[in-house]
């Protein structure tokens, strides 16, 4: 090899880590996590920390690995769960009790209660746009009472809304509904809705969030 190519492998070896550190760095402002950018990458950990710090210059392999990692390929970040707490209690003063709601989220019963009960600090991303879909459905709508179990499961549910003193989703702010800390400025007062809510059921994707071990909804809502 001459010293001219070998120059302009060594510049393009250069420029490819460059182009690593770089993409690391963008995925690290995305909120990947130096561990989460390994695992997709196949690497350690600490290779991609020293990378991204310039402590290490990257292997021809480990940069193309790293430059092919996208953020969609990484886990989302939990995030707070309190306004999803609001939302379930919300829905909760319509008449929508845990089970119910579970059903239409497609996650397990055991899940929501521990939501509505604040047992919850973070909740995955996933789970937490399941809840709000179906608090936009039903927030005005009161829960059906076609048939005697139905009625006995919205009488609990406003039952227990009455005693938490929870507030309807009319009171809430949407604006600051899932600013962490965010409390409604009024408690539980009657209502009653725009009509009977709808049944819902989670897309095909979600149904498997409805199944497996009780442990694995425990990490959906941030138990775990």
């Amino acid at each position: 090899m001459t010293a001219r190519a070998e120059d302009r492998l060594i510049r393009a070896a250069d420029g490819r880590g460059r182009s690593a550190r770089d993409h690391v760095r963008r995925l690290r402002q995305d909120g990947g996590s130096y561990r989460a950018i390994a695992a997709a990458a196949g690497v350690g950990p600490m290779t991609v920390h020293g990378i991204a710090t310039g402590q290490r210059t990257p292997t021809p392999s480990t940069a193309t690995a790293l430059l092919t990692v996208t953020p969609g390929a990484l886990p989302r970040p939990r995030i707070d769960a309190g306004g999803t707490r609001l939302r379930l209690r919300a829905l909760h003063v319509m008449g929508h009790g845990s089970a119910r709601i579970a059903r239409a989220a497609g996650a397990s019963d055991k899940t929501i209660r521990k939501l509505v009960r604040g047992d919850a600090k973070t909740i995955s991303p996933r789970l937490c746009e399941a809840i709000a879909d179906v608090y936009d459905a039903w927030w005005d709508k009161r829960s059906p009472e076609r048939t005697p179990a139905e009625r006995a499961a919205a009488t609990a549910a406003r039952r227990r809304a009455i005693a938490g003193n929870w507030c309807a989703g009319a009171a809430l702010d949407d604006d600051k509904l899932d600013v962490p800390g965010y409390r409604p400025p009024q408690g539980w007062k009657p209502a009653t809705g725009t009509g009977p809510a709808t049944d819902m059921r989670p897309p095909a994707r979600d149904h498997q969030m409805e199944l497996g071990p009780s442990r694995r909804h425990d990490r959906e809502a941030g138990i775990a």
